[in-house]
């Protein structure tokens, strides 16, 4: 049997029902619209921003190979403020931290380099952002802080560069015993520059001999 026995019965339950339904309908249809048109402008503007930063970067980067370092650093300090969401400004900082250092100023190298460390959401840049701020921080003899930029634990395509740093860590605190075994192990984890780090293997003061029995 039919819930409703006559064809105006089913037409007077069509209008109520309409009449009742319609503002849930035309919004849910304005919702799904808006969400597609949304995304999609959302989308360009996204893509418009990282295009923009992309040519901000290009222009950084010239100026760095001209040597114009101010105007460069200027430019990543743009980057940085108005582009921070993107991939760039972490570059950005990256660039500038390695300008402060050409004009010996290990602080500011280091304010840039903590900034992209804790900017970054992607791990790889985040080990290489590490392995950067470590090696400012000997150089700035801050020997301390340099050890606890070493993570826990170590992703074995880092694992050679890790070590190295473990080995000028141990040099600087005059720990050759330390340094000899952490520059074994740079070289065994694939480490980038191998020569470098057997020049450094190499420099390392011999091991003391054990005592003689007589003496």
């Amino acid at each position: 049997m039919d819930v409703y026995a006559t064809d105006e019965e089913q037409v007077e339950a069509i209008k109520k029902w309409w009449k009742e339904n319609w503002r849930s309908i035309f919004g849910g249809v304005a919702l799904g619209l808006g969400l597609v048109f949304g995304w999609r402008a959302w989308v360009a503007h996204t893509t418009g921003i990282g295009e923009q930063a992309s040519v901000y970067f290009e222009q950084m980067a010239n100026l760095m190979q001209t040597g114009q370092t101010e105007l460069a650093s200027q430019q990543a300090e743009r980057l940085r403020s108005e582009f921070s969401a993107t991939p760039y400004a972490v570059f950005a900082a990256l660039a500038q931290a390695k300008m402060h250092l050409g004009k010996g100023d290990a602080g500011a190298a280091k304010a840039s380099l903590e900034w992209a460390l804790n900017t970054t959401d992607q791990e790889g840049m985040r080990h290489v952002i590490r392995l950067r701020l470590g090696r400012v921080l000997l150089q700035a003899g801050d020997v301390s802080a340099a050890t606890g930029i070493l993570p826990a634990t170590v992703p074995s395509a880092f694992a050679g560069e890790y070590a190295e740093l473990e080995g000028d860590i141990a040099v600087a605190k005059g720990e050759p015993a330390i340094a000899r075994a952490a520059y074994a192990r740079a070289l065994q984890g694939g480490a980038g520059n191998k020569a470098l780090i057997q020049m450094k293997l190499d420099d390392l003061p011999a091991e003391l001999a054990p005592p003689s029995a007589g003496s």
